[in-house]
C-alpha cells in the first residue's frame, strides 16, 4: 500500500515494496551479472551514487567520497561522484579512474565547463550534469548549495555541455518522458531516472515512470539508469525488470561506508549483487538482458506489471 504522505522517499519505498516477484524455476541456472558500460566490463550493474560533501568518518581515515570510490574499484563497479572542486576530483580519479563525474547545474557556466574539462583530462569514465538540483526544496527560487547558485538547464544548455567534452555524457534527474526526450535530442548518452532523494513533495517514484521513459527512448541508444530508494538487490532487480540497465545505490550504502570505509562499500555492493543474482536465479534469467517485466506483479492491482 502507498501511504498518504507528501514524502517522496516514503512514496518511493512504498511503491517498490508493492512490486512482487513471480518465481520461475524450471530450466533456471546460475546467472551472470557482468555488465558493460562505455567500453568497460564490470562485475555488477549496481553502481555507487553521485554523493557530495562526505567527510572522513573517523580520525585518520580518508574522505568518505574517496573511500567509497576505492570500494567501488574493489567491487569492480561503476563509480559516480557529485559536487566537489577539481582538487577533490583529482583525489577521486587517483582512487578509481572508472568514475563518472556529475557536475552541478551552476549558474556560473564557466565553472560547469571547467569541471567537465578537468574530469576529462583526469581520465574520467564519463561526465554529466544533474538537472534536479536547480530549485529550492521549498520555493520557486533557484537553489544555493554551499554558497553556489544553481540554474535550471535548457536543452540548448545541455547541448553546449555535451559538445564541450569528448566523453559519454550522463544527465541525472530525469523523471518524465518530456525531459527524457529533451535529453536524447540534446545528445545525451545516458540518463539517470531520479528525484534526488525526494526534493519535490508528492514526487512520482522513479520506477513508476520508468517504463514510459524506456518506451520513449527505445532505439535512441540512450542508456537508462535508476536512482532513489534502491536499498537491496531485489530493488535493483525490479528496476532492471522495468527497463533500466543499471542502478545507483544511495543511502543504503552509508552504514557500511561509515563503519568500514572502502571495505564496507565493497561488502555492500557485493551483498546487493548477490541478492540481484538470487532474484535472477529464482526467475529464470541467466543474464541481465534476460530479466523481464512479466515476472513482476503489483500487490495493489493484483495484476502483472509487464506483458
Amino acid at each position: 500500500m502507498i501511504r498518504n504522505t507528501s514524502d517522496g522517499n516514503q512514496i518511493t519505498r512504498d511503491y517498490l515494496d508493492s512490486i512482487l516477484i513471480e518465481q520461475r524455476l524450471v530450466g533456471s541456472q546460475t546467472p551472470s551479472v557482468e555488465y558493460e558500460l562505455f567500453g568497460h566490463r564490470f562485475a555488477t550493474p549496481i553502481m555507487t551514487p553521485a554523493f557530495s560533501h562526505l567527510k572522513p568518518y573517523a580520525p585518520g581515515r580518508e574522505n568518505g567520497l574517496v573511500e567509497y570510490s576505492r570500494g567501488a574499484k574493489e567491487a569492480n563497479a561503476v563509480n559516480f561522484v557529485g559536487m566537489m572542486e577539481n582538487d577533490g576530483f583529482a583525489q577521486i580519479a587517483g582512487a578509481n579512474r572508472n568514475t563518472i563525474r556529475i557536475v552541478k547545474p551552476y549558474a556560473d557556466r564557466k565553472k560547469i565547463f571547467s569541471q567537465l574539462a578537468f574530469a576529462q583530462d583526469a581520465g574520467a569514465l564519463a561526465v554529466g550534469i544533474d538537472i534536479d538540483h536547480a530549485f529550492s526544496r521549498t520555493t520557486g527560487d533557484w537553489d544555493v548549495v554551499v554558497g553556489e547558485q544553481m540554474q535550471p538547464q535548457s536543452k540548448e544548455m545541455l547541448e553546449e555541455c555535451i559538445r564541450s567534452v569528448n566523453l559519454p555524457f550522463v544527465v541525472k534527474g530525469v523523471l518524465s518522458v518530456a525531459d527524457a526526450a529533451a535529453c536524447a535530442a540534446a545528445g545525451a548518452d545516458a540518463v539517470i531516472v531520479s528525484h534526488h532523494h525526494g526534493r519535490l513533495a508528492y514526487v512520482v517514484p522513479p520506477l513508476m515512470v520508468l517504463p514510459d521513459i524506456c518506451r520513449e527512448l527505445k532505439g535512441s541508444g540512450v542508456r537508462i539508469f535508476v536512482d532513489c530508494g534502491i536499498d537491496t538487490g531485489y530493488d535493483a532487480f525490479k528496476a532492471l525488470a522495468l527497463g533500466a540497465e543499471a542502478v545507483c545505490v544511495g543511502r543504503a550504502l552509508i552504514p557500511d561506508l561509515e563503519k568500514d570505509g572502502a571495505e564496507g562499500t565493497r561488502r555492500c555492493l557485493e551483498r546487493m549483487t548477490g541478492e540481484l543474482a538470487n532474484a535472477m536465479a529464482f526467475t529464470g534469467a541467466a543474464k541481465l538482458d534476460e530479466i523481464c517485466s512479466d515476472v513482476l506483479w503489483s500487490s495493489i492491482t493484483c495484476r502483472r506489471l509487464g506483458t
